[in-house]
């Protein structure tokens, strides 16, 4: 067994087919197909369900992946160490992020870039719940997400900013007693009286909105879902709706009026997210950035 046959098998667990693996890798499919039978036969036991439609693991399997990762991490760590002694930091650095929080990337991302530009870095975006299970299974060294406190039992924090949400509508939409423009406030009550643009449940625009709703005991119903932060704006723009969203997005939309909430703003804080324990030095190196 080799440090390449653990990366395969991680590499089809994780996305989900040898086909996937194979692009992932760069490689021919025939490669991976034939590098996860070797070790199957090495280990005297199936790794993988195999179907028509899709790929899964055995039990067997479930068992092999965390500790193959854990491996892989293991030896990244040691070649980085080795590079540290050397004077010269290499390695990779998988950051987990979600939509909406790519301001507070840029500069630290820069930042090592200029210092350590052996270090790659790979930017993995999805759901907060998502990042959050990624953490704990270590397929993410460290995140950029918002996350309530309950989402943060196990894994040490630090705040990188906390900021107020705005209703964003159409260019001169009245808002009931809001007003139009830029300058209207809105309440939440009037906010639910309009057709409105939410995003899928799980992300974390959406768990801070709801959360407000409920602790201000409005009721309200989605119009639109979505997952994509310039389709949200689209359908604003159209005038098929309005939307909650951080300032900081919405300043991206300069066209679009922006409503302050006069009491009971849904509000997010974007942290720094990382498991516990010592971190690598490519990881470290980063989060030296991130102050």
């Amino acid at each position: 067994m080799d440090l390449r046959q653990m990366e395969v098998v991680v590499a089809v667990a994780e996305e989900g087919g040898f086909t996937a693996a194979a692009q992932r890798l760069h490689v021919v499919q025939s490669a991976v197909s034939s590098t996860v039978r070797a070790l199957e036969r090495e280990l005297g036991t199936p790794l993988f369900d195999r179907t028509t439609h899709r790929v899964s693991l055995t039990p067997a399997g479930e068992a092999f992946v965390p500790a193959a990762r854990a491996t892989l991490r293991a030896a990244e760590q040691a070649r980085s160490a080795v590079d540290a002694a050397r004077g010269q930091l290499r390695g990779r650095v998988t950051v987990g992020t979600m939509q909406g929080v790519w301001a507070e990337l840029h500069r630290p991302l820069a930042a090592l870039r200029a210092e350590h530009p052996g270090v790659v870095v790979r930017l993995r975006q999805g759901a907060v719940t998502d990042i959050r299970q990624a953490l704990r299974e270590g397929t993410v060294d460290l995140a950029v997400v918002a996350l309530d406190r309950q989402q943060q039992r196990g894994l040490v924090t630090r705040l990188l900013a906390r900021e107020e949400m705005v209703l964003v509508s159409a260019p001169g939409r009245v808002l009931g007693g809001a007003g139009a423009g830029p300058s209207g406030r809105v309440t939440l009550a009037e906010a639910a009286r309009l057709p409105l643009v939410d995003f899928t449940p799980g992300w974390a625009i959406r768990l801070a909105v709801d959360r407000a709703f409920r602790a201000a005991a409005v009721e309200r119903e989605s119009t639109f879902e979505v997952n994509d932060i310039v389709a949200a704006s689209e359908l604003v723009r159209a005038d098929l709706g309005v939307c909650v969203m951080p300032i900081s997005i919405a300043d991206r939309f300069p066209d679009l009026d922006k409503h302050r909430f006069d009491r009971h703003a849904p509000s997010w804080k974007v942290m720094v997210v990382q498991p516990r324990g010592e971190a690598p030095p490519a990881v470290a190196a980063l989060l030296r950035h991130m102050a």
